[in-house]
């Protein structure tokens, strides 16, 4: 388990290793971890958990070889924008965004329906460009700041193949006050499905297409993406 910050001062070492239970899930295991270190318990509701240098929830159960990392809140910091392949985690994205100077986390988190235009959903697969994905959020977040005196951003969207009821996207933005960090929030999701280079094929019971692949479709997003940004 690697420890950083406060969490390797109140330990006193950077990594430990740990035998744990069969099934136990990281929240379990940092539980257990804090009965030696007291002091640990004053952290442990703002700690994050990441496993194999991805961030998860403290539910996620522990497979022999995984490395954990314990990540401490942090002071300013840095925006977050990603794809993963793992499920999302909200909690982890409010927690991220979190300052001492926010009054509000405005959230927003994208669920696989069952039914699309009037056909039965089997599943979703998300494809993506993933350095450039990254880039843009980045440029949403950069469009956000220059109008609302936001706090932190996250923005993260899964790819691969997603079952109905799990969440393909989620945002978090946090501000002092919440019409900002709502507006901010509806403004990231807008502007995202319209210059994030991520593709959505729907498998439905009678057959699959990716959103968005026509010529049509595909020149009006590549207006969409050239166009400046809405005001």
């Amino acid at each position: 388990m690697r420890l950083f910050a406060a969490v390797k001062d109140i330990v006193g070492q950077r990594e430990v290793v740990l035998d744990v239970p069969e099934g136990t899930t990281v929240a379990g295991m940092l539980d257990r971890f804090a009965g030696d270190y007291p002091r640990l318990r004053g952290l442990t509701p703002s700690i994050l958990f990441a496993v194999n240098r991805e961030y998860v929830q403290g539910t996620q159960v522990l497979a022999e070889g995984d490395e954990v990392a314990l990540i401490p809140p942090v002071s300013g910091g840095t925006d977050l924008y990603e794809t993963t392949d793992r499920p999302l985690s909200l909690d982890a994205l409010v927690k991220a965004v979190g300052r001492n100077t926010s009054g509000a986390v405005a959230t927003f988190l994208g669920i696989v329906r069952e039914f699309a235009r009037g056909r039965q959903v089997r599943y979703l697969e998300y494809d993506a460009y993933p350095e450039m994905a990254t880039a843009t959020m980045r440029q949403i977040g950069d469009e956000i700041r220059t109008r609302w005196p936001v706090d932190k951003i996250a923005i993260v969207h899964r790819i691969g193949r997603l079952a109905i009821g799990e969440a393909s996207v989620a945002i978090a933005v946090s501000s002092p006050h919440r019409r900002e960090a709502l507006e901010a929030c509806a403004y990231a999701i807008e502007r995202l499905k319209e210059i994030v280079p991520i593709w959505k094929k729907e498998v439905w019971t009678d057959g699959a297409e990716w959103i968005g692949s026509t010529v049509d479709e595909y020149q009006e997003r590549k207006r969409e993406a050239e166009s400046p940004p809405r005001s």
